[in-house]
């Protein structure tokens, strides 16, 4: 299990199966090493299939997502920003 404290180092601990408990706003826009971000689109489908695709523009993630949408055989796109 992996639990990340608040200047960014993971502690570790081994055999430890409960879930780490930390929700909410993630610290992507602390880390000034990052130069871009990196956004999945995840694509569903009518018949139960899936497709992802990252981008490092939003912009482009956003249309890209919108464009699935329109098509009938979509059943949802949803953006997510990984890292």
């Amino acid at each position: 299990m992996c639990l990340f404290s608040s200047d960014g180092v993971a502690n570790v601990t081994k055999g430890d199966s409960k879930k780490a408990g930390i929700q909410g706003k993630t610290t992507f826009g602390k880390d000034r090493r990052r130069k871009h971000h990196h956004y999945l689109v995840s694509v569903f489908y009518a018949d139960g299939e899936k497709f992802g695709r990252v981008y490092t523009d939003k912009d482009k993630a956003t249309r890209f997502a919108e464009r699935q949408r329109r098509s009938p055989v979509v059943k949802s796109a949803r953006i997510t920003q990984v890292s």
